[in-house]
């Protein structure tokens, strides 16, 4: 397996990583290409394409032993559950794979070209195995079954961020931001609404509570 590019998001952490790609499609991410596939030619028809699957490394989780069945977070940390029947990054492979929306091709002069792609859930710096086209006539299945994964209907909290506290955060991250706090950032298996989370997105640090189904944000630092 070689690695082909590598993604560069607004995620300098795992703590806050949207639970699934194209949950927010407010964030904006770049695919860079390893110095050896910066080759045009290679993207011939790409343009052509909406959606993309990538796959990738769960570089902050490979080891060598893994285990057959792992805590789920959707079940609260607390129930195991069959590793091949979950998107854990335990396990006995670290491959990840996620489908994002293709925004546009940047021809730079450095790095050559360059994608720009939405919705992706991936770390800063995480090494991509392969790009793929979506195909929607055999990709999508509306009537698919979800299993103990399936969402929560409309689960959204509110978020209290005052103008002053938005105001440190660039105009074209804000709506992303909101985004990731309204899905809920936190392990399902924490609710102690004394507890100051922090959380670094791009070159912030957001510091926010919880108590109920209301996430207020206590403080922005900028990381700069």
């Amino acid at each position: 397996m070689k690695i082909i590019a590598k993604i560069r998001s607004d995620f300098k952490e795992k703590f806050g990583i949207p639970r699934q790609s194209g949950i927010a499609d407010e964030l904006t991410a770049k695919i860079v290409f390893e110095p050896e596939y910066r080759v045009s030619e290679a993207l011939r028809g790409l343009d052509g394409y909406s959606h993309l699957w990538l796959i990738w490394q769960f570089s902050e989780a490979v080891r060598e032993e893994w285990s057959p069945t792992v805590r789920p977070p959707r079940l609260g940390g607390n129930k195991r559950m069959g590793v091949f029947a979950t998107r854990s990054p335990y396990r006995p492979n670290p491959i990840g794979l996620s489908s994002v929306k293709l925004i546009g091709i940047e021809h730079t002069k450095n790095e050559g070209d360059v994608l720009v792609v939405s919705g992706a859930d991936l770390l800063d710096g995480t090494p991509i195995y392969d790009i793929k086209p979506y195909l929607p006539f055999t990709d999508s299945h509306p009537e698919a079954i979800a299993g103990f994964s399936e969402p929560v209907k409309d689960y959204a909290l509110k978020v209290d961020f005052c103008k002053e506290l938005l105001s440190k955060i660039d105009i074209s991250k804000q709506n992303a931001l909101i985004k990731i706090l309204e899905h809920d950032p936190r392990p399902s298996y924490q609710d102690d609404p004394e507890r100051e989370y922090g959380m670094k997105f791009s070159d912030y640090e957001i510091f926010f509570k919880v108590n109920g189904d209301r996430l207020t944000v206590t403080r922005v630092e900028v990381r700069k």
